[in-house]
């Protein structure tokens, strides 16, 4: 069972006047700043501004006691660097809760750590389901295990490495999340046609000029024949997916017929490449 910490005021972003199917995002991180990136600008920036998402920043340090801000401490049992203290992070934890009342039992508090689940489509597909996701961003070596225990929900890692903080994984949820979500794209089409959206990789793209460095745009797809390019496209994608996530389509049950356009691509890329 999770904790609760007395009532905790955060000078971050409103809420009022959002609307309610909007997908509410509360960054809890030390360097705020570094989220105006994807709150001011392409994809991400349209959504808020549209009002489809709202992206809230609450920095720990804003419920710390001491005059210096600390929010870190030594390790007990030694070892290097520092670790994230319990206290200020359950409480900016529930003032992103208290930030929206009506969703506090709904919401989600999601860890950055190389220790979570990979991060991949179908769980982004998850997670746009929700309604307010709580991303933990944390820094130095870590944070408090009793925490994790107490307050997190999941822990999600974005690759076999590590990072300096849990921001840039954190940008990359809230990315991957809203261009799930229904009006973010230009086109309706868009998210359906992404990659991973079957289990299969994307197929090339190319726009004008049709000849460039003796290279040429696919006869196919000058042609005008939609029936001929779909089908182009799709033996592409398969092919693709062949040649570099062999592990994607090991998964993949294909019919008769794509295992057919399959076996086509194999054979034109091994005359190809000799």
């Amino acid at each position: 069972m999770k904790t609760s910490t007395k009532n905790a005021e955060t000078n971050s972003v409103s809420t009022k006047g959002a609307k309610k199917s909007a997908l509410f995002f509360s960054s809890i991180t030390l360097f705020p700043e570094m989220f105006d990136v994807i709150r001011n600008y392409g994809v991400i920036g349209r959504a808020v501004k549209n009002k489809i998402v709202q992206l809230d920043c609450i920095n720990p340090r804003e419920f710390t006691r001491d005059k210096h801000r600390t929010v870190d401490d030594r390790p007990y049992g030694g070892g290097p660097g520092m670790l994230m203290k319990v206290e200020p992070l359950e409480k900016a934890i529930e003032a992103a809760k208290n930030k929206h009342p009506d969703l506090s039992t709904e919401a989600k508090v999601i860890y950055l750590s190389p220790q979570g689940r990979k991060l991949d489509y179908e769980l982004v597909k998850q997670l746009s389901q929700q309604k307010h996701i709580v991303l933990l961003s944390g820094r130095y070596e870590g944070i408090d295990q009793r925490l994790i225990e107490q307050q997190v929900d999941m822990e999600i890692s974005i690759g076999d490495f590590v990072l300096s903080g849990g921001e840039l994984p954190a940008m990359i949820v809230i990315d991957a999340i809203t261009r799930l979500l229904p009006d973010v794209l230009g086109h309706s089409d868009s998210a359906v046609e992404d990659s991973f959206e079957d289990g299969l990789l994307d197929h090339p793209h190319y726009t004008r000029p049709e000849s460039y460095l003796d290279s040429d745009v696919p006869a196919v797809l000058l042609s005008g024949d939609h029936q001929a390019i779909e089908k182009w496209r799709l033996q592409q994608r398969l092919g693709q997916t062949w040649l570099k996530r062999p592990d994607l389509l090991a998964q993949k049950k294909l019919s008769d017929s794509e295992q057919a356009l399959l076996e086509e691509f194999k054979v034109a890329y091994q005359a190809k490449e000799g």
